[in-house]
């Protein structure tokens, strides 16, 4: 087994982590159960899901024919894992663990956004690594972000630690329909979303708040504007977020800012050359590139939802979570064609 280095835990595992996973029928679920069954550290126990019980899990993620043999069920052997996942609709999860209390020493990843703002009510870590790495390393459960949040923090977070978050911060960030989750819509159809885009949700949506409380976090000064254009891609997975705000420092200072702040981390890379989409589709990386433009800096950032944005984050969370090197796992190739 991987294990970090240079790090305390108290949780020593001797045997695989046995995993459990509510809700197994959508697209972060298919994702996930796809990076478990080939983590060399992960037994799945079992995935359940009320309307598919009795089916095989290629029954519903036939990209994974082949590669597994588990049925979905009813059942909930809660006694019998050591980290649950809710890959459950937002609400949901916490709905399940207020009627249904957990084993005390259960570890607990939640998808939903049920539990991303902080309060008195819940134990939940925001799970961003790239934030909350050293509080994720020692908690019980952890909150996954949205996808388009990450994407926004990742660009960020590093202008917000050195204070340098004053004016408004224009975002347009632009999501596969995988993002729309695998239940039908009227957005989702393909007749529809083909060759098609569109807005929704601008300057209200929902990521907004979490990623607000990071960055408030990091800069206790940030008052500033997000004016936030969510858009509709016509394209299946990722995530491309470009930004743009008022800097006056000049490149080289804010890329050597950039590269300062995430040298530590696995997952994150600032390139020089304007990326492409496509290299970070189907990888847990997140790719930033940055441009000034006499006093503006433009920022893009860029992910697959389903992975970064979702069940990659999660795994990544759950290597943390029980001591294993960050990155078991979680080494994969991008479509790039």
């Amino acid at each position: 087994m991987t294990r970090l280095k240079d790090v305390s835990f108290d949780f020593i595992c001797k045997d695989m982590i046995k995993a459990g996973i509510i809700g197994g029928a959508g697209y972060t679920a298919g994702e996930l159960i796809r990076l478990l069954i080939n983590h060399p550290d992960v037994e799945i126990v079992f995935v359940n899901s009320s309307s598919n019980a009795g089916n095989k899990i290629t029954d519903v993620h036939a990209g994974l024919l082949g590669e597994t043999d588990l049925v979905f069920t009813d059942e909930l052997p809660l006694t019998q894992i050591d980290v649950l996942f809710f890959c459950t609709a937002h609400g949901d999860t916490r709905k399940f663990i207020g009627e249904c209390p957990l084993p005390e020493n259960l570890k607990v990843i939640d998808l939903s956004m049920d539990f991303r703002i902080q309060g008195d009510d819940h134990d939940f870590v925001y799970g961003l690594p790239e934030l909350n790495r050293k509080h994720i390393i020692r908690a019980t459960r952890v909150a996954n972000p949205g996808c388009f949040a990450t994407a926004i923090q990742l660009g960020l977070l590093p202008l917000a630690k050195n204070l340098m978050l004053n004016h408004t911060i224009h975002v347009n960030a632009i999501t596969g329909s995988t993002g729309a989750g695998q239940k039908p819509s009227a957005t989702s159809h393909f007749s529809w979303r083909n060759d098609n885009i569109s807005i929704y949700k601008p300057f209200t949506h929902q990521h907004l708040a979490e990623i607000r409380q990071s960055l408030t976090g990091l800069q206790n000064s940030f008052k500033s504007d997000i004016d936030f254009i969510p858009v509709r891609g016509n394209f299946s997975r990722g995530i491309f977020a470009t930004m743009y705000l008022t800097c006056p420092i000049d490149i080289e200072e804010i890329r050597r800012i950039y590269q300062e702040y995430y040298e530590d981390h696995s997952f994150v890379f600032i390139t020089d050359k304007n990326p492409d989409l496509k290299q970070v589709v189907n990888t847990n990386k997140c790719v930033i590139y940055l441009e000034k433009h006499g006093d503006k800096l433009l920022i893009i950032s860029m992910i697959d939802n389903l992975l970064k944005g979702a069940s990659g984050q999660a795994v990544h969370n759950m290597n943390l979570l029980f001591g294993l090197e960050e990155t078991v796992g979680l080494r994969l190739k991008p479509s790039a064609f």
